[in-house]
């Protein structure tokens, strides 16, 4: 099977560790283990046998992941190698070459190529400008067909900031129960809130929703490599099946750390500390806009560590880019 490049990932996999200032990076500074554990933790982590682990998950992790999804238990929970492997999972589970899947741009592209490669018809439906990055649900509407088998959202959006109101989550999830389609919803950034404001999560709005998220991006932990999926248990036990054919696995020191990390104070105080460095760097970047208008312009974000700027200048943005390194 032939597969899109993914180009943005291949640019970014070149440079990303190389340069001094880093202006793709879509998380958090990232922390080390020496600022988050405690002594005590650390000698544990030092403990720890290294073997497979449970290869769904360790059940202390799935049970802490399934305290953030109301009415969910441990066997609601697959734990993935990030959310690279969670996207790669759900599209190969549940969509079929000429099915139609629906995705919200702009976004992380991963999906959009590996639909595509897999044969999968990707529509997009867009995020406007004009709406401070508003979805255009009417676009939404006209999109659905009798093939639609997913509509995959974004939210908090990658690469705009953008949140969808409680109104626009519920409109989409009846649009996807109307077509008997599946959601699928990034959630990676849920946490990442610049005003301290949790995004609800899509779980629960209707039967049909699949849950993807992981540390990489609210929690700035990216280095573990721990991702997951949250859906109906006869969805997930499938799920785990396909797991068994890509990673088997996740790393059983990732599981430990990571069921630390969920626990309520320590979750909070991850938010905080993130949501500061936030806010900390956006006011410098409204403050360099301001300085460099009109050539640049900028809707601010409300979640996340990306903000996704206008540029007023006759130049392709990849060109633009190089030009920065």
């Amino acid at each position: 099977m032939k597969i899109e490049i993914f180009e943005m990932e291949r640019a970014q996999s070149l440079l990303e560790n190389r340069v001094k200032y880093n202006l793709s990076e879509s998380g958090v500074h990232p922390y080390t283990l020496e600022e988050f554990l405690k002594s005590d933790e650390i000698k544990k982590l030092l403990s720890i046998r290294l073997g497979y682990g449970q290869t769904n998950g360790s059940d202390e992790l799935r049970e802490a992941i399934s305290r953030l999804y109301p009415g969910t238990d441990l066997d609601n929970v697959l734990v993935t190698n990030g959310c690279a492997e969670a996207n790669f999972i759900t599209i190969w589970q549940n969509l079929e070459p000429e099915d139609e899947l629906i995705l919200m741009l702009p976004n992380y592209m991963q999906i959009w190529g590996l639909a595509r490669s897999f044969g999968i018809k990707v529509r997009p439906f867009h995020l406007k400008e004009e709406l401070k990055w508003g979805p255009d649900l009417d676009e939404l509407k006209g999109l659905i067909s009798p093939r639609t088998k997913m509509i995959a959202v974004c939210n908090p959006n990658n690469p705009t900031g953008a949140v969808l109101s409680e109104s626009e989550m519920k409109e989409i999830a009846s649009l996807a129960e109307d077509a008997d389609a599946w959601i699928y919803s990034d959630e990676v950034y849920r946490g990442a809130e610049l005003d301290g404001e949790e995004t609800p999560t899509f779980w629960g709005l209707c039967d049909k929703v699949i849950i993807s998220c992981g540390l990489s991006k609210a929690y700035a932990l990216p280095g573990l490599r721990i991702g997951w999926l949250v859906g109906p248990k006869k969805k997930i036990e499938e799920a785990w099946a396909y797991h068994d054919y890509t990673s088997i696995s996740s790393g059983i020191l990732s599981n430990w750390i990571a069921s630390l990390v969920l626990e309520p104070e320590r979750r909070k105080k991850v938010f905080d500390r993130n949501r500061e460095i936030l806010n900390e760097n956006l006011a410098v970047l409204e403050e360099w806009i301001q300085k460099h208008k009109p050539l640049f312009e900028l809707i601010p974000p409300r979640a996340g560590g990306l903000a996704f700027l206008r540029y007023n200048m006759e130049i392709n943005s990849t060109e633009l880019a190089d030009k920065f390194i």
